[in-house]
């Protein structure tokens, strides 16, 4: 009886295939979450591009993404992501190790330059294959800045659920339905490490798959894009607003010369310093005013200064000038952060090499990485983090000053001042500013 009901049932060649089609269908609608998009096809590496490859690099094989053995480099998505939810799929072998980038760089390693979640097999981790590691090197975690839980992986050759949320500084990694990490990448202030990591401060970037010479696979890869919505000066979560959009409240004229000395300004008695500053707040708003929530600089008159002095700091600033425009910020009272066009020929005391960069510098690094100018007229963002004597500084996204020493203009025979006012220097020229906010570090 058995046998003849298996003979009767037993389904057609047509059938099965027909089986087989509605449950790939079926597997593959519910890979379409609302709103976000297939990052790689399941059989091609279109809209992926490999940076120094080696090996066998990356490869597709039966709808997965694979990093050969012994081989790797970063395979980055083509398009560039700010904030996102990711989520993928992941199987691997004994002791095997890869990363996912986020807001990187095509350029540099992904773990300094943008940041990378790590994706490490445990076993082997606490075996020691890699030795004795930190907190922050196991999977999940921020690499070397900012440790996940353990014991939410699957074993070696089984298939691992991931999700990625990168909004704002807010971190947050769930892997089979576990949330191991939820961080604000504001909570990083070990000043080494954040010199060490200007990744942290990126805002938009590449994702990207991090090859270390190990096999692994990745299918089922897919991103929402997060809108991100800005108010002129509203600070972002962290921040306080320097400049309010309405007038000259938190702000100082800066005294003549050669009382404009940091130096020269501390010799002088409370009586002094009273009338100097009374004179300059006096020239500050027959020359700075506010229209339309922005700074306006009529090409007249001395520098804006902070009302207080400020010591280590992440600061945001936009800014615009007029064709052959010369400016800067002053950091603890000593020139400078430059801006100037680099646009209009012949150049301004070399503008060409574009702004961002320690003008004042003389053994350093004074020059910007790369010209990130937008044209004049358009508005440009600094992003400057400050910590002990050193800076990094990002021009509109691009990394422009790493990890460089200020020198101290007005005493080269010493450090430049732990703490001092910040200043919106000018030359003789109209100038614009708006969306000023900080954040103080420890």
């Amino acid at each position: 009886m058995k046998t003849l009901l298996k003979k009767i049932f037993r389904p057609s060649p047509l059938l099965t295939a027909l089986a087989t089609a509605t449950l790939l269908a079926a597997c593959a609608t519910t890979q379409r979450e609302a709103g976000f998009t297939r990052l790689f096809d399941g059989e091609s590496l279109n809209g992926w591009r490999l940076v120094n490859p080696h090996g066998g690099g990356y490869g597709v094989t039966n709808g997965v993404i694979y990093c050969a053995l012994g081989g790797g480099g970063n395979l980055y998505t083509e398009k560039e992501f700010g904030d996102f939810i990711l989520r993928f799929e992941f199987k691997m072998e004994d002791g095997s190790n890869n990363g996912i980038g986020i807001r990187s760089p095509l350029a540099a390693d992904a773990a300094y330059a943008g940041m990378e979640i790590q994706i490490l097999e445990e076993g082997a981790a606490l075996r020691g294959k890699w030795g004795k590691l930190r907190e922050e090197q196991y999977h999940g975690s921020v690499y070397d800045c900012i440790a996940a839980k353990k014991g939410a992986l699957k074993p070696p050759g089984q298939w691992n659920n991931e999700e990625i949320t990168a909004r704002g500084r807010q971190i947050t990694v769930i892997v089979n339905g576990k949330k191991i990490l939820d961080a604000s990448l504001n909570s990083v202030t070990d000043p080494a490490k954040l010199m060490k990591h200007p990744g942290l401060f990126r805002d938009r970037g590449h994702i990207g798959l991090l090859g270390h010479n190990d096999y692994i696979e990745f299918r089922n890869i897919r991103v929402k894009e997060l809108p991100v919505v800005e108010k002129d000066n509203t600070p972002p979560a962290g921040f306080t607003a320097l400049f309010n959009g309405k007038n000259l409240d938190g702000w100082k004229g800066l005294l003549k010369s050669p009382l404009d000395n940091p130096i020269n300004r501390a010799a002088l008695t409370a009586e002094q310093r009273a009338a100097a500053h009374q004179a300059a707040d006096e020239s500050m708003c027959a020359h700075w005013k506010v229209e339309d929530g922005v700074f306006v600089f009529d090409g007249k008159g001395l520098s804006l200064c902070t009302a207080r002095d400020y010591a280590n700091f992440e600061m945001l600033v936009d800014w615009k000038l007029p064709p052959r425009g010369d400016s800067g910020i002053y950091l603890r009272g000593s020139p400078q952060v430059q801006i100037w066009d680099p646009f209009t020929l012949p150049s301004k005391y070399g503008s060409e090499v574009g702004s961002g960069a320690f003008y004042n510098n003389k053994t350093n690094a004074s020059k910007p990485l790369k010209v990130a100018d937008r044209p004049i007229g358009e508005w440009n963002r600094f992003r400057i983090i400050m910590t002990g004597p050193r800076a990094h500084v990002y021009l509109n996204g691009d990394l422009v000053t790493r990890d460089t020493v200020l020198e101290n203009y007005w005493d080269r025979t010493q450090p430049i001042f732990p703490s001092g006012q910040i200043e919106l220097q000018n030359h003789g020229d109209a100038l614009w500013f708006k969306n000023i906010y900080i954040r103080e570090l420890p």
